[in-house]
């Protein structure tokens, strides 16, 4: 066998052992191994003097993103192609600044730095980079394998990316130990340190998980889940607004009207609503006479919104101008409706670059401008926050509030994001969300998948409402209790837990990411010393 072939096969092999986890469900522990075939590879190219080897880690890296993440093309082919592309190519600078690190540390030190540059870039992309696509954070690899993770309500999701690098090296080591001969040269107490310190990186984490248990509810309330199932492609005959209305609000009628309930409806289900005058939106004039034949709900639903900024100059980066001179800024937005027609909002923040949102809008929306405008603009609220529901007795008068988050779509992917609406004081998390643009891919199965995470870091129940599938209720312990099936008009009840704990993770946020953070830090700076003083 040619050495470009037994490279291709290592290369291919990890690319495998990485995607298998986000498609296959319960092949987390894949994870733990999936890079050995790859650093193998590397080695080999290191030994032989091998040119150019950039190109075999960034196509393990492509099969990757391609394997797991194809589907955003159903939605925007320009735009998945981009997401596999330029993902795959961070991920490739990654493992490229450990094969520099090579040139100048010795022994464990860069491969230590390799985990740490990783994890570094994950927690980069979960907090401050504006063109962000976490979606492949290693630590989701778990994600349909909750019964070993349910210490992510003290790590977070990156706590399981450094368990999986830990593993990956811990037999790495020991590997690349027997191949080298130095093995034999190991006493007894060496070896059984190696191999039961590998053992027990590999168990230790399932056998706390069996341990730990979130504290039975003292409050619940019930929720009622309409999913519409609305074809966004208009293929089996596009419906007007109204249209739309009357099909939701047919499922909402099954929903019980002699006790509190809180009904919930799917992301951007409207696009009437202007945040100047919610009320003159048909829409909420029409949901709102249906609430009052049912006093004791509360509706929960999404809406693509807009508000009108007054003005001859522009008043911000993303407002566009109309034909008449004003100016216009479209939002996101969770609206939470009672009865009355009053209505709580949240604006969506973490928003899906390029479809929503311009990043870094001083450089790119004069660019975006001469295109013609092709690129979202949509604003958030800066930060997370939470709407409330009210409890009212028979006769609709209020005896209660309850604030709970709302996760807008792409938002439930970020798990310290998710954390602010637990320390704002929710008791319940909700996820609104509209899967449909993916179509009957493994987008819709990841995407709630990874509402499992959030349950068990936050330790709340979870609502989720998708537009056309998977709506689901999941305690908090990431066990989805129960779910609606996919592509069908559907609806989902049941009682949800409520909340006041806060979890370490929630209070502490992500102390992995930035300990790894300031780890690839310090290498970083002993490497860049070493490379200019020979030290």
């Amino acid at each position: 066998m040619s050495k470009k072939v037994y490279i291709f096969l290592l290369v291919f092999l990890s690319s495998i052992l990485l995607s298998l986890p986000f498609l296959v469900p319960g092949t987390g522990f894949l994870s733990l191994v999936a890079f050995i075939p790859l650093l193998f590879a590397e080695q080999v190219a290191t030994e032989s003097g091998m040119k150019r080897f950039c190109w075999w880690h960034y196509l393990c890296f492509l099969l990757w993103n391609a394997a797991t993440t194809f589907w955003v093309c159903n939605a925007t082919v320009g735009g998945g192609i981009f997401a596999c592309v330029a993902n795959a190519f961070q991920m490739s600078l990654v493992f490229g600044f450990f094969r520099w690190s090579r040139k100048w540390l010795k022994g464990a030190l860069p491969y230590l730095s390799l985990a740490f540059a990783w994890i570094a870039w994950e927690r980069w992309y979960l907090t401050s980079a504006q063109i962000s696509w976490p979606w492949l954070v290693l630590g989701n690899s778990f994600a349909r394998t909750t019964s070993w993770i349910q210490w992510y309500e003290f790590t977070g999701t990156l706590g399981g990316s450094l368990w999986i690098w830990a593993a990956n090296l811990a037999v790495f080591g020991i590997l690349m130990a027997f191949r080298s001969g130095k093995w034999k040269a190991f006493n007894g107490k060496a070896r059984l340190a190696a191999v039961s310190g590998s053992l027990l990186l590999f168990l230790a984490p399932p056998a706390v998980s069996l341990f730990l248990k979130p504290e039975p509810p003292k409050e619940e309330i019930e929720v009622f889940i309409a999913q519409p199932n609305i074809d966004v492609y208009g293929k089996h005959g596009g419906q007007t607004q109204e249209e739309q209305n009357s099909t939701l609000l047919g499922l909402l009628e099954g929903a019980p009207k002699d006790r509190p309930m809180l009904l919930i409806a799917p992301e951007t289900f409207t696009s009437d609503v202007i945040m100047n005058d919610i009320s003159m939106s048909p829409t909420v004039e029409r949901f709102t006479r249906f609430l009052q034949d049912r006093p004791m709900s509360d509706l929960l639903f999404g809406a693509s919104t807009w508000e009108y900024l007054p003005g001859k100059a522009r008043p911000t980066q993303t407002a566009r101008q109309l034909n008449n001179g004003s100016w216009v800024e479209s939002h996101n937005t969770a609206l939470m409706l009672e009865p009355s027609g009053e209505a709580g909002t949240y604006h969506k923040n973490k928003l899906v670059v390029g479809v929503e949102m311009t990043p870094y809008p001083a450089f790119f929306r004069p660019i975006d401008d001469k295109l013609g405008g092709v690129m979202g603009r949509c604003v958030g609220d800066g930060k997370a926050a939470n709407l409330i529901y009210h409890l009212r007795d028979t006769t609709g008068k209020v005896t209660g509030t309850v604030p709970i988050g709302c996760a807008i779509c792409y938002e439930s992917v970020y798990g310290e994001f998710c954390t602010d609406y637990v320390k704002a004081g929710a008791k319940l998390l909700t996820v609104i969300t509209n899967d449909a643009w993916w179509g009957d891919t493994p987008g819709y199965r990841q995407h709630l998948s990874y509402a499992s995470l959030r349950a068990i870091e936050t330790r709340r129940w979870i609502a989720r409402c998708g537009n056309t599938g998977i709506s689901a209720i999941i305690d908090p312990s990431g066990r989805v209790v129960s779910q609606s099936s996919w592509w069908e008009p559907e609806t989902l009840s049941g009682k949800v837990g409520l909340s006041e704990r806060q979890t370490f993770f929630v209070s502490h946020g992500d102390f992995v990411g930035r300990i790894c953070t300031l780890m690839f830090l310090l290498i970083l700076l002993g490497t860049i010393v070493r490379r200019f003083t020979g030290r």
